[in-house]
């Protein structure tokens, strides 16, 4: 049963291409050859030898002429009107050039020369730039050492901390050769002093003042006590001669400091006033060198 079955399926192909061949003899195309074959019914019919599902549309047209590949519309659209032109080609900034080589500088580069202001010769000595002026320590030591002497006013706007800061050490230094270590307490008592007299004096003057010129004054003025703890090393200063000497000191430090302030703060007949605070303030330091 089954052999006949076959039989019969192969006269049915044999049938379904000769009207293929039939059909093509008239010029028709391969769809219409297989739109024969779907309405002869005969091409995988019930007989069990082939059955499939094939859809077919037949709007579907795979035939393109030259010139239409890219055209039709399962394609993605793309307008290759918009490409890169070779006529436009990139050329680099004329002014990013370099025209030397590595070996070779460019001689028509400009060159600068160093203008005469950065020349050595102009600048400022080191210690000027420092703000240390040993004509102006020089001035004020002197001014120091004679309290008689007129302080000009130029002289005691410099707020020069380098005087200041030696006397201090020297003073710290008598008295470490006399057994007694106290560079804390120097320290401490011309941090208050100095605050003390910069509050008096911004309040008893009309200009004001600056700390650092308040303490310049009091520094420099600190070295009369820097003498009497030198002469400490060779003396008692517990005795008569060293109370005399002690009050000497103080009334010197005193005297000098208050004439420094009023000739800085344009501050007359007001010297004694500026020069008991003074004195309060180096009598701590007497106290530290007797003691």
């Amino acid at each position: 049963m089954q052999k006949h079955q076959t039989i019969t399926a192969l006269e049915n192909i044999s049938d379904s291409f000769s009207v293929i061949v039939s059909t093509s003899g008239q010029n028709t195309s391969a769809s219409d050859s297989l739109q024969v074959l779907r309405m002869s019914g005969e091409f995988g019919g019930n007989d069990g030898f082939y059955s499939g599902e094939y859809n077919y549309d037949q709007n579907t047209n795979y035939e393109m002429g030259p010139g239409q590949f890219g055209q039709d519309a399962q394609f993605g659209q793309f307008d290759y009107s918009q490409g890169f032109s070779s006529e436009q080609p990139y050329t680099a900034s004329p002014t990013n050039m370099y025209t030397g080589s590595i070996m070779t500088p460019d001689t028509n580069a400009a060159f600068v020369s160093p203008s005469s202001s950065d020349s050595y010769e102009d600048e400022p000595p080191l210690l000027e730039e420092l703000g240390i002026n040993f004509d102006h320590i020089t001035q004020k030591t002197l001014a120091v050492l004679n309290p008689f002497k007129a302080a000009e006013h130029d002289m005691m706007q410099d707020t020069d901390l380098a005087g200041p800061l030696v006397f201090c050490l020297a003073f710290g230094g008598s008295l470490m050769l006399c057994g007694k270590l106290q560079f804390g307490y120097i320290y401490g008592i011309g941090v208050v002093g100095c605050m003390a007299m910069y509050f008096l004096l911004n309040m008893m003057s009309l200009t004001g003042v600056s700390v650092g010129c308040v303490v310049s004054v009091l520094g420099y003025c600190l070295l009369p006590m820097v003498i009497l703890s030198s002469s400490a090393v060779l003396l008692s200063l517990k005795g008569m001669i060293g109370i005399v000497l002690t009050v000497l000191a103080v009334v010197w430090c005193s005297f000098s400091s208050s004439k420094l302030f009023v000739s800085a703060l344009s501050m007359e007949n007001q010297q004694p006033l500026v020069a008991y605070p003074c004195g309060l303030v180096y009598g701590v330091f007497a106290l530290l060198t007797v003691f």
